[in-house]
């Protein structure tokens, strides 16, 4: 792990809200916010892989150990009393950053409505119900930054998840109008979207010689990029250095778009 990243002392003490942080680039998220000394938050499904990135984060000295909340996000109420349970441990949230989703591949002759709605149930639906119930306390002391994950899967113009492009294109729609909300109280709101990272997920259900080879024709850096390198952007967005920027759209992908 690159130890030269940037420190920001706002972000000390800071609580921090995290779906989908038990593996991939969620679990690099609360990592890298642990680092900082932030108060991290994090939900998921996967109790195995959130034991095991808490129990990194404290292996790497963090000030405060992660909390985790197990649950399914497509239960909406769930996820909200979480979001409370969260405040009350923490004191306050001031960031959200709404991570999980689910980029399964499947092909739209067979979608039918009920997987449809599954698709934009995982990887959408769920950002703007942490938002409601998250922002309301933002608003109550003057400030916050919510950071939406999106994809670049959108640009790409591939065929292989229709369903999953179609959210993540919609990430954008949350993050200008919920911008547009919540400027005047304090509260920003921004979208990161990642390129291909190799996560273990990608490397072991979708990342293929072929395919790598593509992305590093496109890429104008020729590696991969890494899980916490793409958290370096969400840091400094949920830090106050980045208390400029708001209703934007960052691509953190070597330059492929």
């Amino acid at each position: 792990m690159n130890n030269n990243y940037a420190t920001y002392p706002s972000l000390i003490d800071r609580g921090v809200f995290i779906t989908g942080g038990a593996a991939g680039i969620g679990s690099a998220l609360v990592e890298q916010f642990a680092r900082q000394g932030s108060k991290v938050a994090f939900v998921d499904l996967d109790v195995e892989a959130a034991d095991a990135t808490i129990e990194r984060c404290c292996e790497a000295g963090a000030t405060h150990a992660p909390i985790f909340f197990h649950l399914d996000l497509l239960d909406i109420p769930a996820l909200q009393r979480s979001c409370v349970a969260a405040i009350e441990a923490l004191g306050e949230i001031s960031a959200l950053v709404n991570n999980a989703a689910s980029d399964d591949r499947h092909d739209w002759r067979d979608m039918t409505p009920e997987y449809f709605n599954n698709r934009i149930n995982t990887n959408l639906r769920h950002y703007f119900f942490a938002i409601q119930a998250l922002a309301p306390a933002m608003i109550a002391v003057g400030h916050g930054s919510i950071i939406n994950i999106g994809s670049s899967s959108y640009l790409m113009q591939e065929d292989m998840f229709p369903g999953y492009a179609i959210a993540k294109s919609a990430v954008e729609g949350i993050t200008r109008t919920m911008a547009r909300t919540f400027g005047p109280h304090g509260v920003r709101v921004n979208t990161v979207m990642p390129g291909w990272v190799p996560t273990e997920r990608q490397l072991t259900k979708w990342w293929t010689a072929e395919g790598e080879a593509g992305t590093m024709r496109d890429q104008a850096i020729k590696r991969r990029i890494t899980p916490d390198e793409f958290a370096q952007m969400v840091l400094f967005l949920a830090a106050d250095d980045g208390a400029a920027c708001t209703a934007q759209q960052f691509l953190v992908d070597g330059g492929r778009f």
